[in-house]
């Protein structure tokens, strides 16, 4: 389906996160490219599911236990990557996600409500979304980064979202988090680029994946009232499916197409971003 990278083949990529609904796609159309990849989860058996999937088509890949918050983790996955692999070339930041605790119930402010509002997040809940993701790409940016930097064409994906352009309603904290990682990937581009280490990042748009599927569609699959927004505000009138990202991604990753490409966040988004909604 896709164009044969052959120049990436026989590298590593590590994706953490690599078990959710886009990242491992990311991870089997790589392995389809001859990448070996590593899945980062912080179950190993989630992980193993999609790394096992990936050896039975004949591909090279592991799966390993980590937590993007936990440097140690981090360290100790690393030392088995580099044990099974010998190196690595590719970063995909993809661990992430929204928590119940970050998420308010009303999209405005309403005194009279007796529904979640912004008064009633909790710290906690708060800080752990945007831990999850935006510390856990800085901190397995730090860990991987030394092993990205010993190869000639290292890159970091990043994954952002359309939340990080223009806030959506009730999720604040993800939203600041994805925000910045666009600032980060930025700034990582600058500080790395004399060394050849490209960083940029894929801001998808309105994608079903298990952590909102009841948040936009109905229990008869029917769209909520959410996602009639989504719709109409997406000029191509649907969501993403998980390839759609593959093209941008091995874009990307492969510098004998996008080797003067770095700093960017290309949005991935059926025209959502462009549309001013008249």
């Amino acid at each position: 389906m896709f164009t044969n990278h052959e120049n990436i083949a026989g590298r590593t990529a590590v994706i953490t996160g690599g078990s959710g609904v886009l990242c491992s796609e990311m991870a089997r159309q790589l392995a389809a490219q001859n990448v070996k990849v590593a899945v980062l989860n912080r179950t190993a058996e989630k992980g193993e599911e999609v790394a096992g999937e990936i050896r039975s088509n004949g591909g090279e890949a592991i799966a390993i236990a980590a937590d993007v918050l936990d440097r140690k983790s981090l360290e100790k996955a690393k030392d088995q990557i580099l044990e099974n692999f010998g190196r690595i070339d590719i970063l995909i930041n993809g661990a992430g996600g929204n928590h119940p605790d970050a998420i308010t119930a009303i999209e405005t402010h309403d005194a009279d409500t007796q529904e979640k509002s912004f008064f009633d997040l909790e710290e906690d809940g708060f800080s752990r979304v945007f831990a999850s993701n935006f510390t856990g790409s800085f901190l397995a940016s730090q860990v991987f980064g030394k092993e990205l930097l010993k190869q000639d064409a290292p890159v970091i994906l990043n994954i952002s979202s359309m939340s990080a352009f223009s806030p959506m309603t009730k999720v604040p904290a993800y939203s600041a988090a994805k925000s910045a990682i666009n600032n980060f990937t930025m700034w990582m581009a600058v500080h790395f680029a004399e060394q050849n280490l490209r960083v940029n990042a894929i801001a998808p748009g309105f994608f079903l994946t298990a952590q909102n599927r009841d948040l936009l569609l109905e229990q008869d699959g029917s769209l909520t009232a959410r996602s009639k927004k989504v719709m109409a505000g997406t000029p191509m009138k649907r969501f993403g499916k998980p390839v759609d990202l593959v093209g941008t991604m091995l874009w990307l990753l492969d510098e004998n197409y996008s080797g003067f490409v770095t700093g960017i966040t290309v949005p991935v988004d059926g025209g959502f971003m462009a549309y001013s909604g008249v």
